[in-house]
């Protein structure tokens, strides 16, 4: 019989995580543990206050399925039992993680494609006023990608700012739904004389309508990339109009099981693809591993911005992440 448990966790960032939102101090992070037969799975989620969650609540939903669990639900009975979103993430995960341990294999061998290969993550750069994000910048320039967190009024200033910080990384922006028809116009003209790379999710989901009419040869200078607008492979009809690219999250998509199909449908409709994260530990970078093969961008950096990450954990050189260990996940 299989014995799921659940424990809340608390994580120091180092320094200060801040975006459009809000700034926090600590990752706070719910992880599912299932058993059986001597081997222990395990998952770990970030559940999201900008979806309705609470780090509480979403323990209590895992809880909530120690009886289905204990009788035997599969990954796939879990796509009916919870919806999308960060519990199903954590139990998902776990799952994936148990059954690797019982079959005495790779989490990548049971899905059936390539071991993942070393990738490239982007390193993320806090929203600040424009002389601390340059000197981030700065700090982080020997780093190949850097994704800029932005908050609307003053983008111009800021993304200028992280440009001369760092003159040679490929940027992202990332507003985090932060722009409105004020500062769209000047803050993509910015985003283009900078030569950032992507601008991920400038607009409100459900207010995005608006990046279906930018013009056919700005694209081609400057491309949009969903992130909250995005969580399952049934959004992509709604939103394949409006972008070129979509970020991936297991804590949005509720783990790697619905991933790997939100993947798959993307590529098929010729959408790019980022393999992205919320912060949070090694545990819970270590499945959306799996996704980062072919991907264009990677932005699995959570454990880069915490004082200490699990041990074991993923081994960065620089920021390159190169192997998953088994002690660790899958």
């Amino acid at each position: 019989m299989r014995k799921l448990s659940v424990a809340i966790e608390s994580w120091p960032i180092a320094g200060a995580f801040t975006i459009s939102r809000g700034s926090r101090t600590e990752a706070r992070v719910v992880v599912a543990t299932v058993e059986e037969g001597g081997a222990r799975g395990r998952g770990e989620c970030v559940p999201y206050p900008r979806y309705g969650e609470t780090v509480e609540g979403v323990a209590a939903k895992i809880e909530s399925l120690a009886e289905a669990i204990a009788g035997g639900a599969t990954r796939a009975d879990l796509l009916t039992l919870l919806p999308g979103g960060a519990a199903r993430n954590a139990l998902d995960c776990a799952l994936w993680d148990l059954e690797a341990k019982l079959a005495g294999k790779r989490a990548w061998e049971l899905a059936g494609i390539a071991a993942p290969q070393p990738a490239t993550t982007a390193y993320t750069l806090s929203l600040g006023d424009p002389a601390s994000m340059e000197a981030a910048a700065r700090a982080a320039s020997h780093r190949p990608i850097l994704k800029v967190k932005l908050g609307g009024a003053g983008d111009a200033e800021r993304i200028a700012a992280v440009r001369r910080g760092a003159p040679n990384a490929t940027l992202i922006a990332d507003a985090n739904e932060a722009w409105d028809d004020a500062v769209f116009a000047e803050n993509l003209a910015a985003c283009r004389a900078a030569g950032v790379a992507l601008v991920e999710q400038p607009l409100p989901a459900g207010a995005d309508a608006r990046l279906a009419d930018v013009a056919e040869e700005e694209r081609g200078l400057i491309r949009f990339c969903a992130d909250e607008s995005i969580h399952t492979a049934a959004d992509l009809d709604q939103i394949a109009a409006r972008y070129q690219a979509i970020n991936i999250k297991l804590d949005k998509t509720g783990g790697l099981t619905a991933a790997l199909e939100l993947k798959r449908e993307a590529l098929a409709r010729g959408l790019s693809i980022m393999v992205g994260c919320m912060v949070g530990t090694s545990l819970a970078m270590a499945p959306a591993l799996l996704l980062a093969n072919g991907a264009d961008y990677v932005d699995l950096d959570g454990p880069l911005l915490l004082a200490r990450d699990r041990d074991p954990g993923l081994a960065f050189e620089g920021s390159v992440i190169d192997g998953l260990p088994a002690a660790l996940w899958g």
